[in-house]
């Protein structure tokens, strides 16, 4: 069935004839579409329109295409979030109605990097705790996030696997009040891909973040890797 003509573009109309077809189940999660020979036909467009509109949606995740192979359909992420709000990874997890688990690669201290006495305006001198962990989801992992905190915002006594870093640094007395992040998405990555058991076409998600505490201080940076085709994001976008 050929879609139906309206005033927009014809790509446009392709992109939601594609999203309408998998919302009612004619093609399923991970199914290989058509060719494009065959979906155009069938579409009653042209190859260049259909690559445009298939573009787009790679683009949106709703699809993704493999060299050679053919454009299959992503499944829908099971874990979203409104960017705007300050949720940990814990509470996404639990929200989805999963069971959050951590698995640690490594925790230690050492000696700040030049970046991170830029980022926390810490001496050479101080200490920094460094966490290496991959977040599971009923036992799947699905987020690899790497922490890093200066030591003199840690309790007395911490421990160097302690669950939620929010709940470590409150301890000691510093409330997280807001983060400034940066959204980067990536492609295939060597180290961390595997450890999330991503497909070669799978995409991260990298969301930086520095955490500050209710006196303005930079307390908490973070680097979390998402799996793009698990986690989606989304923001609220107010006129001024």
């Amino acid at each position: 069935m050929t879609i139906k003509s309206d005033n927009r573009h014809l790509y446009l109309q392709v992109i939601d004839r594609v999203k309408s077809d998998i919302d009612k189940g004619i093609y399923k999660e991970r199914e290989k579409l058509p060719s494009e020979f065959d979906l155009a036909k069938q579409l009653g467009v042209s190859r260049a329109t259909l690559r445009e509109a298939l573009r787009i949606l790679e683009e949106e995740n709703v699809v993704v295409r493999r060299h050679g192979v053919g454009t299959f359909v992503n499944p829908k992420p099971l874990f979203s979030s409104g960017i705007e709000q300050l949720n940990s990874v814990t509470n996404m997890i639990k929200q989805a109605g999963k069971t959050p688990g951590t698995i640690y690669m490594s925790s230690n201290e050492q000696g700040p990097t030049e970046e991170d006495v830029r980022r926390f305006r810490c001496s050479l001198d101080d200490e920094i705790l460094l966490v290496e962990r991959v977040r599971t989801a009923d036992g799947e992992p699905v987020v690899y996030c790497i922490d890093k905190i200066p030591t003199e915002f840690l309790p007395d006594g911490y421990s160097h696997n302690e669950e939620s870093l929010f709940m470590l640094l409150e301890r000691s007395g510093h409330y997280i009040s807001h983060a400034v992040v940066y959204i980067e998405p990536l492609g295939y990555h060597e180290k961390i891909s595997p450890i999330l058991n991503c497909e070669p076409e799978t995409a991260l998600l990298l969301l930086k973040q520095m955490h500050f505490n209710q006196h303005e201080q930079p307390v908490l940076f973070s680097l979390n890797y998402f799996r793009a085709d698990q986690f989606s994001f989304h923001v609220i976008r107010k006129r001024i």
